[in-house]
């Protein structure tokens, strides 16, 4: 692929993931605002799929998905490949596919805490639980790939506070799961702010990326070819 195409490419992905981000949280938003009430600070998110407009939060569990596609095929077109990068990559692939998963296996509403009283119920929280560990895990990773990035180094300072975020909302999910399930919506609601806030600032920055030389069509063909 040439320079310019590539920058284009990456702009748009950038971009597509800013997007997804910005209507998960707004569709999140206007659920809490419409039948049955869940109370964001003590019910999960996943209950918001259960009730007349549970369809829309699955949809915005599979755009979930997307948006996180978006963003890592966004960070796979910054600099070249390495170790961290890819398995950065990789886990947050699998938590960007384990919400998709989760519109396909509604949770078991509980009036406090957490309920596995169905298998469905049961697959939720073992899916649910898994992708907040790998979102995680992988913002973790790019994080510090990040640090070593020369292109992302603006990024780095926010990435890190914001992936800080997601591990203390993740931690005191975990806590409020076994003795606190009153905060057990709000903890999550945290993390969810820590990675998608990640995803958000590290494809601001990528979209403000300088673009690659392109090759003037008048020069010879090896001083081309030494530009792409």
């Amino acid at each position: 692929m040439m320079p310019q195409n590539q920058d284009n490419a990456r702009r748009r992905l950038a971009t597509a993931a800013m997007t997804g981000v910005a209507i998960y949280v707004l569709v999140d938003v206007v659920l809490q605002f419409l039948p049955p009430y869940y109370s964001v600070i003590s019910d999960a998110e996943s209950n918001l799929a259960v009730g007349p407009f549970g369809w829309i939060m699955n949809l915005n569990f599979i755009g979930r998905a997307i948006t996180t596609l978006c963003a890592i095929a966004a960070i796979n077109g910054v600099g070249p490949a390495t170790g961290l990068r890819r398995t950065g990559a990789l886990l947050m692939a699998a938590g960007g596919l384990c919400s998709a998963i989760l519109a396909f296996f509604p949770t078991d509403v509980a009036d406090a805490g957490i309920l596995a009283a169905t298998t469905v119920g049961i697959v939720h929280l073992f899916v649910a639980g898994l992708g907040f560990l790998a979102a995680l895990a992988g913002i973790l990773v790019l994080t510090r790939w990040i640090r070593s990035s020369p292109e992302l180094a603006n990024a780095y300072p926010a990435a890190l506070t914001l992936t800080a975020i997601a591990t203390v909302g993740l931690a005191s999910l975990g806590l409020a799961a076994a003795i606190g399930p009153d905060l057990l919506g709000l903890a999550e609601r945290v993390c969810l702010a820590g990675v998608l806030g990640w995803v958000l600032v590290v494809c601001a920055t990528i979209r403000r990326l300088p673009r690659l030389p392109w090759p003037d069509p008048l020069l010879p063909r090896h001083s081309r070819e030494r530009i792409l």
